[in-house]
């Protein structure tokens, strides 16, 4: 799928604020662990944790009840296995735990990122991830070095899709929203994105429906490829 859309040539790309998980990190990934733990119930496991995790993101940050994603994100395991009725063990829940810490990254993701580099770009990632987390899953992907900055919605105890999780990138950036090409695998994500007023852009690899939202990502493409295309289509040197 070619990069859709163009933006208006008053636009500037100077910067890049990735999201993490499942982005450049697959979540779902965490499925052939979860199959060999539990057989038979790998694919599922993975799914309803995702969605439990975002979830339970959404409902804590309405509540103004954060506590660190790592801690959110097991307990939507802890949940997940009981609603699938599966016996989570202290073992198996270290074992799918330590496994998150080291999630994949996506095979075109790393060549992406250091074109990106030489193009001038500073790169971010801008992630509900607590500190921790980020840097295991960066360092477990070979990525050390590649991003200026790797922003946690930590430091403001709010998960996307707060203002205050978003504002952390022109914060650091020292750039309008509208300079920094936020870029996301979750449409929702993409979409509040440009609500906010980032220039934005969404990997669809799974070439799913467009949210009914009223808005429109500014780019779409399926794989992380895409973005340098669309980069180059919108940034003025």
């Amino acid at each position: 799928m070619p990069p859709r859309r163009s933006m208006p040539q008053s636009f500037s790309i100077q910067a890049i604020a990735f999201d993490a998980y499942g982005t450049l990190f697959d979540v779902y990934s965490i499925s052939t662990l979860g199959e060999k733990l539990f057989p038979g119930h790998g694919a599922t496991l993975a799914e309803l944790w995702r969605e439990t995790q975002i979830d339970y993101s959404r409902l804590r940050t309405l509540c103004s009840m954060y506590k660190p994603f790592w801690e959110v994100t097991q307990d939507a395991l802890v949940f997940a296995c009981k609603k699938l009725k599966l016996d989570l063990t202290l073992d198996a829940q270290n074992a799918l735990m330590g496994q998150y810490a080291k999630l994949c990254s996506f095979p075109e993701n790393l060549p992406v990122l250091r074109e990106l580099q030489v193009m001038g770009l500073r790169l971010a990632i801008l992630s509900n991830g607590n500190p921790q987390m980020l840097t295991s899953v960066v360092d477990a992907a070979g990525m050390q070095g590649i991003f200026n900055h790797i922003l946690s919605v930590d430091s403001v105890k709010k998960f996307k899709t707060a203002p205050e999780a978003y504002q952390i990138g022109p914060d650091v950036f020292g750039l309008p929203a509208k300079n920094i090409l936020f870029v996301s695998s979750n449409c929702w994500d993409a979409c509040c994105a440009t609500w906010f007023g980032y220039t934005s852009f969404w990997v669809n690899r799974t070439g799913a429906p467009l949210e009914e939202l009223g808005v429109t990502p500014h780019g779409e493409g399926r794989t992380l490829n895409d973005v340098v295309a669309f980069v180059a289509q919108n940034r003025i040197l």
